[in-house]
């Protein structure tokens, strides 16, 4: 699959599956291969995972393969809500150490604070970060409104000169938190939160794209075959280097 919409692609593949316990099977063996791949090369690799119950097929195989010497891997998160009461089950480090971090022995798991006292100078520390340990791999979902991370289309920017930065959460990125069970009501979903910017996230020389569900299937529609256009963030995942993309019957029922 080499040309979506108008626009030339560098190495996008496409994977759909009749089941998510399939896509998650599959998709965890293909991170292990680059993985191993990356190993032959180099000592340490910074992964940066996305807190979604989209990505619980893989997690839960991914978190449980022997194979993978973890103690050689950064781990990173790419967003996370101020504001929200310490411990709170709904933030996105506290989902990914119950499911992935808390089960694997990591060489470092690098949390974004979200009730930091100087939220300004936690985007500058993540930045760091970041820039210290450039991202080998991402494995990242998209949102009902073509969002990755938190780049909401009224928020995205590809061209953004930050890393990390201070982001409201729109409408239907909110709603999206109901949907998944993540908050009983709207109400209780923060309005703003911390994101990786659109600039780290295209910054690997690897990304997996998981994204299983119905409700997603118009994004991705959109993010595959529309113009490569912030109004649908991550269409801008088209430009990367190597990226496959992960689909169930349900969410790649419009392509």
């Amino acid at each position: 699959m080499n040309k979506q919409g108008n626009e030339q692609v560098k190495s996008l593949i496409l994977k759909k599956f009749a089941s998510r316990k399939q896509l998650g099977e599959t998709s965890s063996e293909d991170v292990y291969n680059v993985i191993q791949k990356l190993f032959e090369q180099k000592e340490t690799i910074n992964m940066i995972f996305a807190a979604a119950p989209s990505q619980l097929d893989f997690i839960e195989n991914f978190c449980c393969d022997k194979r993978i010497d973890f103690s050689r891997i950064n781990a990173f998160h790419m967003d996370e809500y101020i504001g929200l009461p310490s411990g709170a089950p709904q933030a996105f480090g506290q989902f990914l150490n119950r499911h992935l971090f808390s089960k694997a022995n990591f060489k470092s798991v690098n949390y974004i604070d979200g009730n930091s006292e100087n939220i300004g100078a936690e985007c500058e520390r993540y930045s760091d970060l970041l820039k210290a340990n450039r991202p080998d791999i991402i494995c990242l979902g998209i949102g009902e409104n073509g969002h990755i991370a938190f780049n909401d289309p009224d928020v995205a920017e590809f061209n953004d000169a930050k890393l990390v930065k201070v982001v409201e959460l729109d409408a239907m990125c909110r709603q999206q938190q109901v949907n998944d069970k993540c908050f009983n009501e709207l109400d209780e979903v923060p309005k703003k939160a911390l994101t990786l910017t659109i600039p780290a996230l295209v910054n690997a020389d690897y990304h997996f794209c998981i994204v299983p569900t119905d409700k997603k299937a118009q994004a991705v529609h959109n993010t595959l075959y529309n113009e490569i256009d912030e109004k649908c963030p991550a269409s801008i995942l088209r430009k990367c280097d190597n990226i496959i993309f992960y689909l169930d019957s349900e969410s790649g029922k419009l392509l």
